[in-house]
């Protein structure tokens, strides 16, 4: 008997969370996608320090949630895996495009400026939506993690060069090497793609100094 492999599309539901309301003094939107095993509203608790009126930060959440312990109490997402993943990628990139209309339902895109972060496993995801979707946004914060292949092409690097790249990662970070890191940015510049790094002390995590400094600009 011949096996065959299918896809079929359906219509779920997404959960996002959000710090802040909708209001015409807004200045600035952040769209944040987390790390691998976070939900929205945890990875949302880093966000505080910029919840003074002038900013709305929308926290997404993976499609895929998972038990994180053999008691089944804690629970985290994921945004994809290896399996399947390009229908993963299309399912959570065709996500963010609803979130970012969804939003500017409510908000006047014209404006605001728009920051798309991306913590660890959601650097990716981060990057991937810029690349793939018809998202605008004035800056991209990657953090904690490299970018994604897709960022190899021609194409890739023309979006990065139509935006503010911030590349953020702690000095004691683990999961990526300083030559990793000088060979990334060596590989931005010599397509013509300007990047800001930042480091700080600490390690695979957020840094709410770092991240404040980011809102208010070089």
């Amino acid at each position: 008997m011949e096996r065959r492999e299918h896809h079929i599309k359906i219509e779920r539901t997404a959960r996002y969370v959000t710090l802040g309301t909708p209001h015409h003094g807004l200045a600035q939107v952040w769209f944040a996608c987390h790390g691998y095993g976070q939900l929205a509203h945890e990875f949302l608790d880093h966000f505080g320090v910029l919840n003074d009126g002038t900013r709305l930060i929308v926290a997404a959440e993976g499609l895929s949630r998972f038990y994180r312990d053999a008691a089944h109490r804690e629970i985290g997402a994921s945004w994809m895996t290896s399996e399947d993943r390009l229908n993963e990628i299309d399912d959570y990139v065709a996500y963010l495009e609803s979130l970012y209309t969804h939003v500017f339902e409510r908000v006047d895109r014209d404006a605001v400026d728009v920051f798309v972060l991306g913590f660890s496993q959601g650097v990716a995801t981060a990057a991937r939506w810029i690349a793939h979707g018809t998202v605008h946004a004035e800056h991209l914060v990657l953090w904690a993690e490299l970018m994604p292949p897709e960022f190899r092409s021609r194409e890739g690097f023309r979006r990065l060069r139509a935006l503010d790249l911030t590349l953020v990662y702690g000095t004691r970070d683990k999961s990526i090497t300083s030559a990793q890191l000088a060979e990334q940015q060596e590989r931005l510049e010599a397509h013509g793609v300007e990047a800001r790094q930042l480091s700080f002390d600490g390690g695979h995590r957020m840094d709410r100094d770092t991240l404040l400094a980011i809102a208010k600009g070089p």
